[in-house]
């Protein structure tokens, strides 16, 4: 029997910043790829997270409250 090779989709670069640990200014950038397009970059701070997407130049900012309701709405509906 022969085993089908998966072609990965999904990719992801990580950039780390850290001057101080849990220092402001300390953050964790993703750019996440499909199919070798950029779908965008969030950053990964203290107090909330920034998403940029595919072709913006401006990034969104979501406090961690807001980012949790919004990822269990996502996987258990409301």
């Amino acid at each position: 029997m022969r085993k089908k090779r998966l072609q990965k989709k999904h990719q992801v670069k990580a950039s780390l910043n850290v001057p101080r640990l849990a220092k402001a200014g300390s953050s964790l950038t993703l750019e996440i790829f499909a199919s070798k397009q950029k779908l965008g970059e969030i950053t990964l701070g203290r107090g909330s997270l920034f998403w940029t997407g595919k072709g913006r130049h401006k990034s969104k900012r979501i406090n961690w409250t807001r980012f949790a309701e919004m990822m269990d709405e996502l996987a258990y509906g409301k």
